[in-house]
């Protein structure tokens, strides 16, 4: 009797295959990492995020657990879900542990453009340090073209753009935006990840704003001068948007829940590539962010939140 070596058919640890995207990135795990940690953890995908300290870290697994209860009360998610998720979810101050990803996500926090342009640039140099050469750079900035910060790199080719709405909760649309030197290749791998995760794909051309936040930004900017006008309140104004065009957020509420400097900075970077008034940021915006009323994260932006940012209501009269 011949005996074989069971490694021979393929079925040793060593010679299983890797399935691809099995593992991502995430540089920067603020509001916006945490969201995509938890959207890649619950559909199996091992994450690493990468952040500035350990303090910094157990922030972000606070911020992801207390995403996961509400959760919990609000959509039916399970507690052992979400242990399931945690468990995928592993954060460090190292980016050597950024190696092995099929695919690293930039969320840093966005800031004046030109220094947000030369921060990315270094944050794309150094995942380039760690990852394989197949494997994809990708950026969730909306006014910062990919093309700009990937010119610099050796591979420049695999790196793509991917914005993910934060806005609806569990959004199934992610815009996609090949540069200048994105591959075929690089583009479907891409296209194959959305698929993993139940996402619809939207085509864009690159373009700073891509289609949410240049559609976003006059909303908000002319919800702004209507209340300015004094034509109506906030409440009323958000309300005739929700129940006539089917928003789940009215403008004034979207703009607290994505964060008011955030909304201003994107306005702004869209000003200085356009130049077109209609995003120019409101006064009413600006006066709101320089006594730090940035929306449901300080508690009080248009209106005010309790600690677990719901939104405080007026007692009625009646």
């Amino acid at each position: 009797m011949k005996v074989l070596p069971i490694e021979q058919f393929g079925l040793g640890v060593t010679d299983r295959p890797k399935v691809l995207f099995s593992k991502v990135g995430i540089v920067g795990c603020g509001s916006i990492g945490q969201s995509l940690a938890r959207m890649f953890s619950r559909q199996g995908i091992e994450v690493v995020f990468i952040e500035l300290s350990d303090e910094k870290v157990q922030e972000a697994y606070l911020g992801i657990e207390n995403d996961l209860n509400e959760m919990i009360d609000r959509w039916g998610v399970t507690e052992s879900e979400k242990r399931a998720v945690l468990k995928r979810i592993h954060g460090s101050t190292n980016c050597e542990d950024l190696e092995g990803c099929d695919l690293v996500m930039e969320a840093v926090l966005s800031r004046v453009r030109e220094e947000s342009v030369d921060l990315r640039k270094k944050i794309f140099k150094n995942i380039e340090k760690y990852v394989a050469k197949d494997a994809i750079i990708a950026t969730n900035s909306t006014t910062v073209v990919i093309t700009e910060l990937s010119n610099e790199l050796q591979y420049k080719d695999r790196c793509v753009s991917l914005h993910f709405s934060t806005t609806a909760p569990e959004s199934r649309t992610i815009e996609v935006v090949r540069g200048l030197h994105t591959s075929d290749i690089a583009y479907e791998k891409v296209i194959k990840f959305t698929k993993i995760l139940a996402s619809t794909v939207i085509p864009v051309e690159e373009s700073p704003g891509l289609i949410s936040v240049r559609l976003f930004v006059p909303l908000i900017n002319e919800a702004c001068d209507i209340y300015m006008e004094k034509v109506s309140s906030l409440e009323n104004i958000d309300e005739v948007m929700k129940s006539s065009f089917g928003l789940a957020l009215g403008p004034f509420e979207m703009a607290d829940k994505i964060g008011l400097g955030k909304v201003v900075r994107w306005m702004d970077n869209l000003y200085n590539e356009f130049g077109d008034q209609k995003y120019k940021p409101s006064p009413v915006l600006k006066r709101l962010v320089r006594a730090n009323k940035l929306g449901r994260k300080t508690g009080e932006g248009f209106y005010k939140y309790d600690s677990k940012g719901h939104r405080i209501r007026k007692k009625s009269n009646r």
